[in-house]
């Protein structure tokens, strides 16, 4: 009777251990597939056979489209972190603090390119991918949204740097200047470049117009 309890928490804990296995050859097949094909066009079957198991064992681990999209998600963002803001939220000047963040920014992005542009062309297509993409436009803002404080843009400015920064920091504004055969550096120095020419056009006109508003008074 003891050796047979003994032997049940360790049969137990095997057939845990051999669960979670087999859900992580799942997530894995169905990560590599969604890089590969797209999750529009990865099926169970497709999942099942990348992972050697039946379709059932997927389904039994994973019972609909939304909790594989989200392992999946979970597990690659762990895989694949983006960079951390706090990596150069430190650099109080701004062109300096956009150069690295765009840098990186697009460094990232073409690193991971295949599993962002599958996901972004099936987005509209796959309902469960929707609501989790909304994750990385979260991210995405939250690194607009602190450029555009460093940029600390003028009342005249504002709209425009934000619109702007909110462009460049997609990845398909670093997919389309990719094709043109920019680096990132590259990329990164011009985006910096534009967003000072803008700043100081605002101010110029802002200049001008107090001259004007002085000189109407004046006279």
């Amino acid at each position: 009777m003891i050796i047979e309890m003994k032997k049940r928490p360790y049969t137990l804990k095997r057939r845990a251990a051999l669960q979670e296995e087999t859900r992580a050859r799942i997530v894995e097949a169905a990560m590599a597939l969604h890089e590969e094909l797209g999750p529009r066009n990865t099926t169970i079957s497709a999942i099942a056979g990348r992972a050697g198991v039946q379709r059932l064992t997927v389904y039994r681990h994973f019972p609909d489209e939304r909790s594989l999209l989200v392992a999946c998600s979970s597990h690659w963002l762990d895989l694949h972190p983006p960079p951390d803001p706090a990596d150069w939220q430190g650099i109080t000047e701004r062109g300096a603090r956009t150069r690295i963040a765009i840098a990186r920014l697009y460094g990232y992005f073409r690193r991971t390119e295949r599993m962002w542009r599958s996901s972004y062309r099936d987005e509209d297509e796959v309902p469960a991918l929707k609501a989790i993409m909304q994750a990385p436009r979260d991210y995405l803002r939250r690194v607009r949204d602190d450029l555009v404080t460093a940029w600390a843009p003028s009342p005249e400015a504002s709209r425009v740097v934000k619109a702007v920064i909110g462009h460049c920091v997609q990845f398909s504004s670093w997919e389309s200047l990719d094709r043109e055969g920019l680096t990132d550096a590259e990329m990164a120095d011009a985006i910096t470049q534009w967003l000072g020419a803008l700043c100081s056009s605002a101010r110029g006109r802002h200049a001008t117009k107090s001259r004007a508003g002085r000189s109407r008074a004046s006279g």
